[in-house]
């Protein structure tokens, strides 16, 4: 009897069709996310004329929460 090994083109083209699959299933199973509206909002806005050119944006927001105990 003869001990063949199976072909490494096969097998490439087997694994490729199983990682395309997985990639396939995993764009139809996560959900779309849209972009928010603070990251819509947070358009770059003109200087002020007489400083005060402090704005709660965003991030500035989102680093407050992190500095919460």
């Amino acid at each position: 009897m003869q001990n063949r090994q199976p072909n490494s083109s096969r097998r490439s083209f087997f694994a490729g069709v199983a990682t395309t699959g997985a990639a396939a299933a995993a764009v139809v199973a996560l959900p779309h996310v849209a972009p928010s509206e603070s990251v819509v909002s947070d358009a770059p806005r003109p200087m002020p004329e007489k400083g005060g050119g402090y704005h709660l944006s965003a991030h500035v927001k989102q680093y407050y929460k992190t500095t919460q105990l």
